[in-house]
């Protein structure tokens, strides 16, 4: 069975960082597109970054140039740095496997977690 495991989740203020981390089991992360994908309250979920079986990133305009995706093969874990964070930042973050990185926009994902809250006061 796969299981994707968030945490690093909290409160920040505006111009902060925190560091998302995501276990999986059940599942070889060096075989699959890993990403990130948030849902704000009221908003539909967003892909925002991903990582290719050859470690190439991709990223949402959004975020690009704040946030780093990177992965630990060896221990199966997903990573996402969030730096210079905004209030518009705020949602709740899933760790997200999908054959084809172009799921982790498009959607169809394989799999995801049950997510951690980030919320950056202004």
């Amino acid at each position: 069975k796969v299981q994707l495991v968030e945490s690093g989740g909290g409160s920040v203020q505006a111009g902060g960082s925190l560091r998302l981390s995501c276990i999986v089991s059940g599942y070889s992360s060096s075989r699959v597109c890993m990403g990130w994908v948030r849902q704000a309250p009221g908003k539909e979920r967003e892909g925002i970054a991903s990582i290719d079986t050859n470690d190439s990133k991709l990223y949402a305009a959004s975020v690009k140039g704040r946030f780093t995706i990177s992965r630990d093969n060896a221990e199966n874990t997903l990573y996402l740095q969030m730096n210079s964070l905004k209030p518009e930042d705020t949602a709740t973050y899933y760790c997200a496997v999908a054959q084809h990185c172009a799921s982790i926009y498009a959607g169809g994902l394989d799999a995801w977690g049950q997510g951690t809250r980030v919320n950056v006061s202004s």
